[in-house]
Parts: structure tokens; sequence; C-alpha cells
């Protein structure tokens, strides 16, 4: 069976550097942090009071009022990014077979602010247990699809993959081999998150896995510096439309660029700690690389999980320049995270985006707060620090690895 081609048709950003994808492009090239103290609620007994929130964002804008009422922050994100992304590829939804429309999306985490706030009104009551009937359904992490679906009339493949900070690169995989195997034309993708809540720090910090920078939060997040303490929460949404290449080329379809594979592994090593050696990562990158029938030479640009902690950008690196070899030299390599902060289960969309616009634009977004050069890091590879780079890029790689060993990796081709 030969297998589809597979494209990019829409994009659709929400994030802590722009609420569209223009703006957050603008704020990734001009090296814009998100980071800066919690406004959601009061963290003066929290170890860490600062996170990457959104920044001038009301639902109501962009929503019903009533029905944003039914919707926890992370559906909706999911509602107003996979609308910009739908908008962007100007597909005409009065035409197209909604039967062979899917919607898959990523969530590591779900309705996490509306679970933790029903638990506190019933824990404040008198026991009785009065629960909003839209608990449940607010809270579950494949409402997200749910909703886009309905709100669309979307009648293809839905549901969402959880796997961790892994969740919504998956959910690309996913989407990808629908429409490679002729089951899907088009398929909403991405994934969103809204974990900035009293519960998502407080259990964060209780790991020890967070900046505890208080005294500077835009230079909190410092991927691959000497000094990095841990990473910034983030939240918000990104949507991709994923379809079948001869589809989108019959409308005319603008095509950012075209997905050619995606690999998948697990580090089978600790719950939250990477393997020292990059064992697992070296294993998704190969296999995507493999799965894209590409080789690593093709390779301009990857777009590192790099969450700012400090076992796993060690770890990433070496499995880069293990895959690689001499070649890692010559790829720019960078963490949108030192801007966006860890969107956790939307990482993967957020960074597959900014990296498709890295090829849109010739332009390879940088690696902020980078101060300290790290002894355990090459220091031969360029790694696009505190400044943006002009490049030609037309290979690109994105990865994304969860608690849990979860490993993924999406490779995006320019197309000529």
């Amino acid at each position: 069976m030969e297998l589809k081609r597979v494209v990019v048709t829409g994009l659709g950003a929400l994030t802590p550097i722009g609420n569209t994808k223009d703006e957050f492009w603008e704020g990734l090239i001009s090296g814009k942090s998100g980071a800066a103290p919690i406004t959601y609620f009061d963290t003066e007994k929290f170890k860490t009071k600062f996170a990457c929130e959104l920044k001038n964002f009301n639902p109501t804008d962009f929503l019903d009022r009533k029905e944003a009422r039914k919707m926890d922050r992370f559906t909706q994100y999911a509602m107003v990014a996979s609308d910009e992304a739908i908008l962007d590829s100007k597909l005409d939804l009065d035409t197209i077979n909604k039967l062979r429309v899917g919607v898959i999306w990523g969530a590591g985490i779900g309705g996490l602010e509306t679970f933790q706030n029903e638990v506190l009104n019933f824990a404040a009551g008198d026991g009785s247990p009065r629960f909003n009937p839209f608990f449940i359904p607010k809270m579950i992490a494949d409402i997200a699809p749910g909703n886009i679906s309905i709100k669309h009339g979307f009648m293809g493949p839905n549901y969402t993959t959880v796997s961790a900070c892994a969740s919504s690169a998956n959910a690309m995989i996913d989407a990808l081999n629908y429409i490679r195997l002729g089951q899907c034309d088009v398929i909403v993708t991405g994934g969103s998150e809204a974990a900035v809540t009293i519960a998502g720090m407080g259990g964060f910090n209780a790991m020890h896995a967070l900046s505890t920078r208080n005294e500077s939060p835009e230079t909190a997040s410092r991927p691959f510096d000497a000094t990095r303490d841990g990473f910034v929460l983030g939240e918000g949404a990104g949507a991709i439309i994923l379809e079948e290449y001869e589809h989108a080329k019959a409308r005319g379809a603008k095509i950012y660029a075209e997905v050619m594979g995606g690999g998948m592994s697990s580090d089978a090593h600790h719950m939250t700690a990477p393997h020292p050696e990059g064992i697992g990562v070296m294993a998704v990158m190969r296999n995507c690389l493999e799965n894209s029938g590409l080789k690593p030479e093709d390779v301009d640009h990857i777009n590192t999980h790099g969450t700012s902690t400090p076992l796993g950008d060690v770890a990433e690196l070496k499995a880069i320049t293990e895959v690689f070899g001499e070649h890692a030299k010559n790829i720019n390599i960078n963490s949108t995270k030192s801007m966006t902060g860890h969107l956790l289960g939307a990482a993967g969309a957020i960074e597959s985006i900014a990296a498709i616009l890295a090829m849109e634009y010739g332009i390879v977004p940088p690696t902020i707060n980078h101060e300290v050069f790290d002894e355990n890091i090459d220091s031969e590879l360029n790694l696009t620090l505190n400044k943006p780079q002009k490049r030609d890029v037309k290979v690109v790689m994105s990865n994304t690895f969860g608690f849990g060993g979860h490993n993924a990796c999406v490779l995006f081709r320019k197309l000529d």
C-alpha cells in the first residue's frame, strides 16, 4: 500500500508570548520572555512565585459567555487556537466531507483547575456532595477535541493522547498516520494545557522540578546554561491542520511544510528523570529519521525539548551528538522554552509551529537567557544563543519528552 503524503495547511497559537500565530512568531524572533509573577492566585507561601501565563486573554472575546463557563481553561485555549488554525487553512467547511475530518488532540493533565476547585469547594462545605454538573465534562482530558468536533461537525477520529509532555507530539504522529493510511483527508491536531494553578505549582514544586529564581522570573528559563535550576511552567495551546497532499493541492491551499515522519520510544528508566546517556532519546530520533526516509545530514534545525533542567538538557544534547555525529555541529539547535516556558502537553505542538515558521521565514529563534557555559555540554554545538540566526531551513526536527519516559519526535520538510 502506498502511503499518502501529509502536509501542514493551517497554524494557530495561543502562548505566553503572543495570542496568535503571528504574535507568537514576533515574540520568538525578538527573544521575548513570557515569564512573570503569577496573577491567578496568591503565591506568598509557594517556593516558585512566577510562571508563563497568557497575557491579555479573555475567553469571552472568542467564545459565548455561557459556553465558556462550561469549559476548563485548557479547553478554552484549544477552541481558540484550533479556530485560528482552521481559519488560517482556508478550509471550506460547507463543502468538505466532514466524515473524513478528525480531531486528535494532546493534553498531559487536562482540567486540573476544575478538579482542584471542585475538591476545594467540597472540603470547605458541610460534607454534602454538591458538585457542579459540569465538573466531569470540564475536567476530562478528552473533552477539548470533543468540543472542537461538536462546534464544526467533524465526524472523523476524535480523541486525546496523554503522554505527559509528549502528548501533542504523539497526537500529531497519530494524525499523520491516519492520513497516510487514507482514512482521513484532514485532521485538526495539537495540544493545550492550563496547569498554572495552586495544585499544578504546588505539585511541581514538591518534585523540585521548577525554577525558584523569583528575583528574576524573565531569566529563569535558561536551557543549556550552567546555572539552570528547573523549568518554568507555561500555558496555552498550539493547533496544526494536517491534510492529505493531493486534497490540499486540489483546493489550492497554502502549504507550510510536509510532515515527513514521526518517531516514538521509551526511556524505560525512571518516572521523572531522563536516562543519563539519552538512550531513549537516541532511539526516538533514529526512529523518526527512519520513518521519514531522511538521513541525519539532511536536518538543518532541531527545536529541542530543552526544558532548562540540570539532567534533561545534558542528556538530550549528548543524544543529538551521538545520532548526528559531526553533522551535529552544523545544525541550529535551540529551545524556545526559554521564552514560552514549558507548556507540558501542548509543548510538542507549540514547538512544531515554531520549527515550521523557522522554515517559513528562514530565521531560527534564539535560546535566550544563556550566560554561563556548562562544561558538560559540547561547546562546538550551535545552540542559537541569545540572538536569532538567519538560515535557509529545509528540514527541521522537533523533540518532546515526558514524565514516564515517553519520547516523541516529528520531522518537517519545506516543499520546493
